[in-house]
């Protein structure tokens, strides 16, 4: 059997990344960090862990996998990312009628926030 323990994101300031990241979704450190890595986890304690690597690495876009994250509200979320240093991404192939808002955080990993107010999940969630 396999979980999904952690989503692991390459940074570049390991500090700075830290804070967009636990703001952005209500996660605090696990531990106290390495100088090069850090391990996220969900306030709640439910949900996968997200880890901070401090490696260089090559920025490849479209990058080859990147987090959905669901929003009960997209736009309010939206402005509140914004607010933290993300920045909304246009990308001349999105379809009219997405669902989904295309963004980056503030070293340019991206990230879409998707409307999902009717998500069934959302009761699962707000249970915990």
């Amino acid at each position: 059997m396999l979980i999904v323990g952690s989503i692991v994101i390459r940074v570049d300031n390991l500090a700075s990344q830290i804070g967009f990241w636990t703001r952005a979704l209500d996660y605090v450190l696990r531990e106290p960090p390495e100088a090069d890595f850090a391990l996220l986890q969900p306030r709640t304690g439910q949900g996968p862990n997200v880890s901070l690597d401090a490696v260089p690495s090559r920025r490849v876009l479209p990058p080859r996998i990147h987090l959905d994250l669901y929003a009960e509200d997209q736009a309010a979320e939206v402005r509140r990312l914004t607010e933290l240093g993300a920045r909304e991404i246009e990308w001349s192939r999105r379809p009219a009628d997405a669902d989904y808002v295309i963004m980056e955080d503030p070293e340019g990993n991206r990230f879409c926030v998707v409307d999902a107010a009717g998500w069934s999940g959302w009761a699962r969630v707000q249970a915990t």
